[in-house]
């Protein structure tokens, strides 16, 4: 008996089986019942997510069970604003994309125009500037800033109380604090240089400074 119902159970996904092999990509394609009718983007401003819906459109003459996801990511990846993204089927017809905005880590002028930096490493037209994060001068390169905002997150040294940031040609940055302090860090070993500077600020006997530089290894010059 158990050996019975076995062999129904082999045959009848072996129909299925035999059933879809029959069934080419396109001809499924065609099968209007699984053809996107709707697509919902969310995660973004109502514009943003307009923007997208229409820039994906094209996709509704598409089976829900075969999504070109090299336009998809082509399409959703185009706006600076987009993180990451996760696309959510919801059978017979809908397509939902979840959209995990980019976190705004600067501010900075580009070619005389404003811009945000954020966390997806793209710049973002600003309309407006934001006090909780620092502006950024000179003429640095995205992995310049991020081998910075890497070192300052390993470290007890906050970024929220940074003001602003400097970039020099030499690959080394200045830092100002929000209290008016301003740090002058070596090209390398940023992570220990952060940390110490940090201690000396902590402590009471520094709180009059101005001005730390700790550029050189061996030597911490402190001015009031």
């Amino acid at each position: 008996m158990m050996l019975q119902q076995r062999s129904k159970k082999i045959l009848f996904y072996l129909f299925i089986f035999l059933m879809f092999g029959t069934i080419n990509n396109k001809n499924l394609n065609n099968i209007n019942l699984t053809k996107i009718n709707k697509i919902n983007v969310s995660g973004l401003d109502e514009k943003n997510n307009l923007e997208l819906i229409r820039n994906l459109n094209f996709m509704k003459i598409n089976n829900l069970f075969f999504l070109d996801n090299f336009k998809i990511t082509k399409i959703i990846s185009s706006n600076p604003l987009v993180e990451k993204y996760s696309v959510f089927k919801k059978y017979p017809s809908t397509l939902n994309i979840k959209i995990d905005k980019t976190k705004f880590l600067a501010q900075l002028k580009k070619d005389g125009e404003d811009y945000f930096l954020g966390s997806n490493g793209k710049f973002i037209k600003a309309s407006n500037t934001k006090k909780d994060i620092p502006f950024i001068f000179g003429n640095f390169e995205i992995k310049n800033f991020f081998e910075l905002k890497k070192a300052i997150d390993e470290t007890n040294f906050n970024y929220k109380e940074i003001e602003s940031l400097f970039f020099f040609k030499s690959g080394r940055w200045d830092i100002q604090t929000n209290s008016g302090v301003l740090i002058k860090l070596p090209k390398k070993n940023l992570k220990n240089s952060l940390e110490l500077a940090f201690q000396i600020l902590s402590n009471n006997t520094f709180k009059k400074v101005k001005i730390l530089d700790i550029r050189q290894s061996k030597q911490v010059v402190v001015n009031e």
